[in-house]
């Protein structure tokens, strides 16, 4: 129960976040926002360590290399939702977001990709993405 609290906690901020990011790099500029965006993350996590650690930075040489991509990935995740939201309405880019996120995960689960325990992927979860899609674009009708 724990785990779909969190994830609707995260859900509900990723949504409140793309708007307030999109709205702040309209005022700012995009890239201005996001390094607004990504140093007071930054800050936040270091405080976030000293507060609570959970492993050791020393494991780092132990994890394959392109797992350290994450803040790449941050830096794409976070202007391509402001550009996104500034080019559609919130409903219809967190939409396809979400249809983005559940299609590649699906793959991951399907491919067995970065350790992940393989999950078939059959017509139901195709359906199941095929109904979205269809939403999003009934909505945006």
């Amino acid at each position: 129960m724990l785990g779909f609290i969190f994830c609707i906690i995260a859900g509900a901020a990723m949504s409140v976040q793309g708007v307030m990011n999109t709205r702040l790099g309209e005022g700012i500029g995009t890239m201005e926002a996001n390094v607004l965006v990504q140093c007071t993350a930054a800050v936040l996590s270091v405080l976030a360590v000293l507060i609570h650690r959970t492993g050791s930075f020393s494991e780092l040489g132990g994890v394959p290399w392109y797992y350290m991509l994450g803040g790449v990935l941050g830096l794409v995740i976070t202007v391509t939702v402001m550009l996104g939201i500034g080019s559609l309405s919130p409903t219809v880019a967190i939409s396809v977001i979400l249809i983005s996120q559940l299609a590649v995960a699906a793959l991951i689960d399907a491919l067995g990709l970065m350790g992940a325990e393989k999950a078939a992927l059959d017509w139901q979860k195709g359906l199941g993405l095929a109904l979205m899609i269809g939403g999003v674009l009934l909505f945006k009708r």
